[in-house]
């Protein structure tokens, strides 16, 4: 089914050439050139999903992720030149959905949105328990809800998405190429790192950095448990 995808990107080549891949996917494509323009344009067309860069005039990605994050769950795959490790994992603490390296291959970022897609989908159509509870973690899979011990946790969605498979298997170990398939919508080697950013800011955010109990267990060489030790 046909969606609308807006591209937040300055450069002109860069946008003609994924909104090409995009619109030949049968999507309706939006475009803006700059931060501000991008952002008002989000807020009035609610697309789909957002491709994001993450340097922009006027308003930079980084911004643009923190603001919509308070608004909306939609989903932003992020571009980015910068090669420093700690600014990709800034943006998915921000709440993006994943990042995408400069230069890439606008075939790869097409099968993402699709995938990312066919997953939000789903999620919008899919039956079962409203709500999952283990130990002192509540997870809220309709209302995209968590409380630990009582208290409310912000998750962004694929914080969100890792968790809700955790709780619905304790006990099982999760490969990382599983987590990806299932939190992100896409089989792709080579983002091992980008599983393990997001299970580390999930283990902080759960509290373990305080103290809590932690139920998130490395699975050294193959991936992560959740559940008692």
């Amino acid at each position: 089914m046909a969606r609308t995808v807006l591209i937040i990107e300055d450069d002109s080549d860069t946008r003609r050439l994924v909104g090409l891949y995009l619109s030949r996917d049968g999507h309706k494509v939006l475009e803006a050139s700059n931060g501000l323009e991008g952002l008002a344009l989000a807020r009035k067309a609610t697309p789909d999903l957002i491709v994001l860069d993450l340097m922009l005039p006027g308003m930079n990605g980084m911004d643009i992720c923190r603001s919509l994050r308070k608004e909306s769950a939609v989903p932003i795959l992020m571009l980015t030149a910068r090669v420093d490790e700690k600014d990709r994992l800034d943006g998915l603490d921000l709440g993006a959905d994943d990042y995408v390296i400069k230069p890439f291959s606008p075939r790869e970022l097409a099968a993402r949105v699709r995938a990312v897609l066919r997953r939000t989908a789903w999620e919008a159509t899919e039956s079962g328990p409203e709500e999952i509870s283990y130990g002192d973690v509540t997870v809220g899979l309709k209302q995209y809800a968590v409380r630990v011990r009582g208290a409310a946790v912000s998750l962004t969605p694929t914080e969100f998405r890792i968790l809700a498979m955790f709780v619905r298997e304790p006990g099982r170990t999760f490969t990382r190429e599983q987590i990806i398939d299932g939190a992100f919508g896409y089989d792709f080697d080579g983002f091992d790192r980008t599983v393990d950013a997001h299970v580390a800011n999930l283990r902080r955010k759960l509290g373990v950095e305080r103290g809590a109990r932690e139920y998130i267990h490395t699975a050294y060489g193959v991936g992560y448990r959740f559940g008692d030790a």
